[in-house]
């Protein structure tokens, strides 16, 4: 597994070691020793997550607040998304930034997001089946979120904003010039 540092500290694109053949492939999609030793960070993943979705759908920016806060570990198992991480760690010199990384059935990659971000992703395929690794359970009664839309954090999802398809529950989130951050 090779791991990157992105421009924002704590969020990590991971690059598994794919294994093919004319028979396919196969690859270790997480390995917690390797993890720990790679990153120096310790965590124990609690939950796992699955959607598919078609083109155009967004989700996100979800987070969940302090006492319940989660990383994440995401993939795309088939299909291709952009994903986000915006930095909402209060007095982090990228506060308000935001890390955007294509993940694809192809490229394998996956993206540590670590506690303290928004997060979401924007399906560019047809459709994509996307999963997740979280280190605590959900908790819908401290989920927040921001707009995906929101003209500060200028977010490209790579998609048109005429192709964007949201949840009733997506459509409605507060932005960022009027977010207070739960992350001190």
């Amino acid at each position: 597994m090779n791991i990157v540092k992105t421009a924002i500290d704590g969020v990590l694109i991971l690059y598994p070691t794919v294994y093919g053949d004319d028979r396919g492939y196969f690859f270790e999609s997480f390995n917690q020793q390797e993890f720990e030793r790679a990153t120096g960070l310790s965590c124990c993943f609690v939950q796992d997550n699955e959607s598919k979705s078609v083109r155009g759908v967004v989700r996100g920016l979800h987070f969940q607040k302090p006492p319940h806060a989660q990383a994440k570990l995401v993939r795309v198992v088939s299909g291709r998304v952009v994903d986000v991480a915006v930095d909402i760690r209060g007095g982090s010199p990228t506060y308000g930034h935001h890390v955007a990384v294509e993940l694809s059935e192809e490229n394998h990659r996956q993206l540590y997001i670590p506690k303290g971000f928004a997060h979401g992703f924007a399906v560019l395929s047809d459709e994509a089946v996307f999963q997740y690794k979280c280190d605590d359970y959900y908790h819908p009664e401290i989920e927040d979120a921001i707009a995906w839309n929101d003209p500060q954090l200028n977010i490209d999802w790579g998609i048109s904003e005429s192709e964007v398809r949201l949840s009733p529950k997506d459509s409605n989130h507060k932005f960022f010039a009027r977010f207070q951050t739960p992350f001190v």
